[in-house]
Parts: structure tokens; C-alpha cells; sequence
């Protein structure tokens, strides 16, 4: 790891803060996420998120997401266990819904929530009763972030075990501020944003920046060109969870993450150009890049 003006970066040599998978595991070992993602028409990003997070580490991935996704998920990705809900149903009995969202977050060790879910009136009450239920660590990316946006009282149910992983846009409809203030100098927005908040931050851009709340700031230097084509932040919320179930603590996770998520994007790279990465192939370099730890195994 190196230091520079407070803020840390992680190099190829802290490949070794990935841990060996223990000789007794099972599925239960390294946790349940919860991907909460995906609209009609949408259920890529659930895809993409679920199958980093499996990448990464992941035991037993769970997707909610809506009921004309269901069977495509099941094929693109049959490790996965899809539950799926009618979108009319989230306002028909609130109690019912809140009742079902409790449940399984508390199934859940991590939660993914955003990607791909769209701007369909249900979503803010979809958004509100997650975060409202949420006692284990939540990431929020995407049309999560747009819902919280348009709706600011939603980050009162904000808890220092949540993950918010902005690019520069939507960070710019979370703050007020423009596209230009924040990237000239997007370590002190995502700080500002998290001192304000008690969340953590990952802003992304070509060097994402994440704001930790134990108070540390890191800087992603292994991020590449390729990895900006679409679906390549789904995968990134699926990589942070992956870490999460490994074993890191939030603020960790989500630095480590983007970094593994970079390293990622240029081995990705190396076989399809810098021009040709898709985001899936993202997802299926990230063991390519574990195994590159000495002496250890995955």
C-alpha cells in the first residue's frame, strides 16, 4: 500500500489481504448476499452483480427482483437462487411487503440494492423499506441512488454499515453540486459527503475515490479505460460484497473492492482490448487476478 497527500492506494502486493478459503467451508462460510436489482426488461444488472459476487468469494447469492426476470436469471445464472415479486404488490398491502423485505435482509450477510431497478413509482418505497431494515451491510448503487436523490429524507434511515457507490453523476444529484466541482477534487466530495452522512463513500471516476468511516481515505490506481462500458458498476457492487464476505469490514471492503475491481478490468483487457471489455468478462477475471497471491490457492 502506498501513501500519498493522506490518502492510500492499494498496489498488486495487497492481493495478500485476500484469505485463504478454510479447508472446512461450506456455502453457509461465506455468507448470503442479497441482490435487490433489476426492472422488467433490466434483469442484466442483477446478473452482473450476483455473478461478481459469486466471483469474488461469495457462498450463496440470493436475487429479488421482479417476476418477468425470474426465469432468465435461472438460466443465465443457475447458482443463484431467484425470488421474485409482482411490482404490483409493493403498495397493495405495505405490511405484507415490509413483512417479506425483513425477512430476507435478515437471511442476508450483505445486501446489494440499485442496479438496474429502474424509476417506476415503486421503487421509492422499495428503497425505503430495504434501508429501513437494514442491520447488515447494505451496498446502494444506481437507481438506489437516483430514488434517495429525488427523495432526500431517505438518508435518514443512512447507518455507518452502508456503502454508497455513486459515479460522479448521480453524486452530483445526491449533493447539488455540478459534475465539474466534484471532479476537481472528488476525495474532499466524497469525504464531505461521508462527515455529513456517516456512510461510507466510493465515488467513482477514472480514480475512484472512497471515503471510509473509520476516516480513511484510499484512491483506486489500478482503474483502466476499459472498464467504461455499461454494467461494469453492477459488477463492482458485486465484487464489495464478495469482500464483505470474506471477511473485510465496510470501509475495507469497499476500497479493496475497487481496487480488485480495476485489476479486474485490465486483465479483462489483455484478452479483449482495451476497446472490447465487456462487463461480464469483468467478473470473470476477478479470480484470475486472486490467484495471483503467492503461495496461496483459491
Amino acid at each position: 500500500m502506498t501513501v500519498q497527500d493522506g490518502i492510500r492506494s492499494f498496489g498488486p502486493e495487497d492481493l495478500s489481504l485476500i484469505p485463504p478459503r478454510k479447508a472446512d467451508a461450506n456455502k453457509g462460510t461465506y455468507g448470503h448476499v442479497l441482490v435487490i436489482a433489476g426492472s422488467e426488461g433490466m434483469c442484466g444488472a442483477a446478473y452482473l452483480s450476483a455473478l461478481a459476487a459469486y466471483r469474488t468469494g461469495a457462498g450463496l447469492v440470493r436475487i429479488f427482483t421482479p417476476e418477468p426476470n425470474r426465469q432468465i436469471l435461472q438460466i443465465q445464472l443457475p447458482e443463484a437462487i431467484v425470488t421474485s415479486y409482482d411490482t404490483d404488490t409493493v403498495n397493495a398491502d405495505r405490511e405484507v411487503w415490509k413483512a417479506r423485505i425483513a425477512e430476507l435482509m435478515e437471511w442476508a450477510s450483505a445486501v446489494v440494492l440499485g442496479p438496474g431497478l429502474g424509476k417506476a413509482d415503486y421503487v421509492k418505497d422499495l428503497v425505503e423499506d430495504v434501508l429501513e431494515a437494514s442491520y447488515v451491510p447494505l451496498i446502494i448503487d444506481a437507481d438506489a441512488l437516483n430514488a434517495i436523490a429525488e427523495y432526500p429524507y431517505l438518508t435518514g434511515f443512512y447507518t455507518e454499515n452502508m456503502i454508497l457507490t455513486p459515479h460522479v453523476g448521480e453524486m452530483a444529484r445526491l449533493t447539488g453540486r455540478t459534475i465539474a466541482e466534484l471532479l476537481n477534487d472528488p476525495a474532499a466530495a466524497a469525504a464531505e459527503y461521508r462527515d455529513t452522512y456517516g456512510v461510507n463513500c466510493v465515488l467513482k471516476c477514472h480514480q475512484t475515490v472512497t471515503a471510509a468511516t473509520d476516516g480513511q481515505l484510499y484512491r483506486t490506481l489500478s482503474g483502466t479505460p476499459a472498464l467504461a462500458k455499461a454494467g461494469t458498476g453492477d459488477v463492482l457492487t458485486g465484487i464489495i460484497a464478495g469482500c464483505l464476505c470474506l471477511g473485510m469490514e465496510e470501509g475495507q471492503a469497499a476500497a479493496f473492492g475497487s481496487f480488485l475491481h480495476g485489476m479486474a478490468g485490465l486483465k479483462a483487457a489483455e484478452r479483449s482490448s482495451v476497446h472490447g471489455v465487456l462487463a461480464r468478462e469483468v467478473a470473470e477475471a476477478v479470480p484470475f487476478v486472486m490467484r495471483a497471491v503467492p503461495g496461496v490457492t483459491f
